[in-house]
């Protein structure tokens, strides 16, 4: 590593230890997380193309490690490092969600679907279910499928939810055309999810739509 680069990450790092990441620019901040892995490059150039080529820090972390790789001079070891930020934000978004009444932490639960769904390049399908208390029992995939369309099964979401013991649930899935308006496929096939856990006297909270330009709550619009 040549002193000129040695003394820009010094740098970096007495700043942000001084003032913190307010003062911090996107690539910046991005440089500092290579800081761990690429130890004798210059990665200023590296995090700039990144950020060409996803957008956003948001669009990059929620990026496949693979596509990441695409970027050049950045090799498995950076593309994980980058990918396990990801990893951690998700998991501590959803330890605060078993840890907090959902109706009570509803920012912090569509924060939690927006990172976790709306950089996904397929439909997802999802349902959190929940104890009687609306805490989190667990977050999981119950359909996934192709650009526009999840395969969903009623029965499945109920036997689940009565494997779980879970009172009630919250549906989600996501819009990778980025748009989170609900279709009228959304609208029927959520009535027969509803209509299907009334038996076992389950209640659906919401059906929320992720998509890149934000989130819909279809219980928010009337539909639920």
């Amino acid at each position: 590593m040549d002193s000129n680069n040695s003394g820009h990450r010094d740098r970096l790092r007495e700043r942000f230890l001084k003032a913190g990441s307010d003062a911090f620019s996107d690539h910046e901040l991005l440089e500092l997380l290579l800081f761990g892995v690429i130890l004798r490059r210059d990665v200023k150039p590296l995090a700039k193309a990144l950020l060409v080529r996803f957008g956003s820090l948001n669009h990059l972390i929620g990026a496949p490690i693979a596509d990441i790789m695409q970027v050049k001079g950045i090799g498995e070891s950076a593309a994980i490092h980058i990918k396990s930020l990801h990893a951690i934000l998700l998991r501590a978004g959803q330890q605060e969600l078993e840890n907090k009444p959902i109706m009570n932490s509803w920012s912090a639960l569509l924060s939690y679907l927006k990172l976790s769904l709306a950089n996904e390049t397929r439909e997802q399908f999802r349902v959190l279910f929940l104890n009687n208390k609306l805490k989190l029992i667990s977050d999981e995939i119950m359909g996934d499928g192709t650009i526009d369309h999840a395969p969903v099964y009623p029965r499945e979401i109920a036997r689940r939810a009565l494997e779980l013991a879970a009172s009630s649930i919250i549906l989600v899935h996501n819009h990778p055309s980025g748009d989170p308006k609900p279709s009228g496929n959304d609208i029927s096939m959520t009535r027969k999810i509803i209509q299907s856990l009334q038996a076992i006297e389950v209640e659906v909270h919401d059906h929320i739509i992720v998509g890149s330009q934000g989130t819909v709550s279809m219980k928010a619009i009337g539909l639920i």
